[in-house]
Parts: structure tokens; C-alpha cells; sequence
């Protein structure tokens, strides 16, 4: 099993910046993918961003490309996601995910992901 733990969410005025963090624990040894994914109320789960173990393989929602930026420290099984320019709509609470290489065939997808955290809230005020 894996255990993801997210943290670094809080509420941020539009045009702010947060960073959330994804410490992975327990038998890492097969993750070869880590990302994010979000689910505002009322709406579906949403993919954010996903980054291949060693970082060579990213992947980002068209909603968020070019204003969050995923990372990865391997050396402390850690995903990152920097989110810059907030906006009302990024308003969610967002989830880390990880999984095996299966993830990349359908990286936009939750089914294809085997762990979950908890979640950590994040709220833009406009």
C-alpha cells in the first residue's frame, strides 16, 4: 500500500499563488506517476497535472497550463504543485494521486490511478 498526504492548501485571494505538497509513504517502490486531481462542489472530480517518476513525462489540464506547475523530489518521495495566478474557479478541494506506467494511457482519467489522499482544500476569494 501507499499512503499519500497532502498539504498546503488555504484560501488565497485571486491572483495569489498556493503550493501543495504530496509526501508518499509505504511500498513506493511501484509508483511511477504522481499528480493531482480536484473536485469543487456539485461537480466531478477533475485531472489537474501528472508527472512521471523521474520527471522526463508531464501532463497538464488545458485549464491549468501555463499557471500550475508540477514537480517532483524523488529523493523524498514528494509531488509538488505550484499554482499561480489563482482564480474563483480553481476552487476545489484537491487530491494527490499516484499510480503504475498504466496511468499514461489514460493519464485525465481517476480510474486509472491506484491511490488517493485525503485532500487538502483550496479556496480563492475574488
Amino acid at each position: 500500500q501507499v499512503q499519500l498526504v497532502e498539504s498546503g492548501g488555504g484560501l488565497v485571494q485571486a491572483g495569489g499563488s498556493l503550493r501543495l505538497s504530496c509526501a508518499a509513504s509505504g511500498r513506493t517502490v511501484g509508483v511511477h506517476a504522481a499528480g493531482w486531481f480536484r473536485q469543487a462542489p456539485g461537480k466531478e472530480r477533475e485531472f489537474v497535472a501528472v508527472i512521471s517518476r523521474g520527471g522526463s513525462l508531464l501532463y497538464y489540464a488545458d485549464s491549468v497550463k501555463g499557471r500550475f506547475t508540477i514537480s517532483g523530489d524523488n529523493a523524498n518521495n514528494t509531488v509538488y504543485l505550484q499554482m499561480n495566478n489563482l482564480q474563483a474557479e480553481d476552487t476545489a478541494f484537491y487530491y494527490c494521486v499516484a499510480g503504475s506506467e498504466r496511468i499514461w494511457f489514460r493519464p485525465a482519467s481517476p480510474d486509472e490511478y491506484d491511490y488517493w489522499g485525503q485532500g487538502t482544500q483550496v479556496t480563492v476569494s475574488s
